[in-house]
């Protein structure tokens, strides 16, 4: 664990209490004086915080200095993904986020499995887990699209991977916002809300799940 996540952090002091002192004290075995560091994941603040009494319950931790220390990719990407379902993408979540996606966007394609509903809280429940095991310090924005065709409205110069020989490698360095399909791809109404010269393709005659592919595009273009 690179820090521990608070949503208080920058308060002079702090009470942990529950699961973060469990892990903390039985699990990481931290001891009274010593310094851990707490991050709020609402700015690149490291806050550094003095252990300054431990009971079974409850330990009580001291303000000792702060820090702006940012831990995040060297560029920003946006990924539009078509709904899958919300089994796949709790497992696949903390995989994406340690690459550094700025930003994730849910869509309700027209081949989206539409009899799942998200739960936003247990995502963000993943996303706080994962940012502090990788040391990320802004945590990956998570929002929904009604379809694409809106999504496409709101970011105009989305690109899309699907099938193409213009191949993602060749273009990757002007890729800011890209769409990866559900199982099946995008319809042919779907493709037509994107530029041809903005379809793109991995260099690979294997067929990718969704999940896979948007593993991969993070990978390729952020690391």
């Amino acid at each position: 664990m690179q820090y521990l996540y608070e949503e208080n952090a920058g308060a002079s002091e702090i009470r942990l209490a529950g699961d973060r002192h469990r892990y903390l004290f039985k699990v990481k075995r931290h001891r009274t004086g010593e310094s851990i560091g707490l991050r709020n994941l609402k700015t690149p603040l490291l806050y550094s915080y003095r252990i300054e009494h431990i009971d079974k319950k409850e330990a009580l931790l001291r303000l000792d200095g702060a820090r702006e220390l940012r831990i995040e990719a060297k560029r920003n990407l946006h990924i539009g993904w078509c709904q899958i379902d919300p089994r796949v993408i709790e497992r696949f979540l903390p995989s994406i986020n340690e690459t550094g996606v700025k930003k994730l966007t849910f869509i309700a394609c027209e081949r989206s499995q539409k009899n799942f509903k998200l739960d936003f809280r247990r995502l963000e429940k993943i996303l706080l887990n994962s940012s502090q095991q990788c040391g990320r310090s802004v945590m990956m924005r998570l929002d929904i699209a009604e379809d694409l065709a809106h999504f496409s409205r709101e970011n105009p110069e989305s690109w899309m991977l699907d099938f193409s020989k213009n191949r993602l490698e060749e273009h990757k360095d002007d890729i800011e916002t890209i769409l990866v399909g559900a199982e099946g791809g995008f319809s042919e109404e779907e493709r037509n809300l994107i530029k041809q010269e903005k379809i793109v393709g991995l260099d690979t005659p294997l067929i990718l799940r969704s999940e896979s592919a948007a593993c991969s595009i993070a990978g390729k273009i952020l690391l």
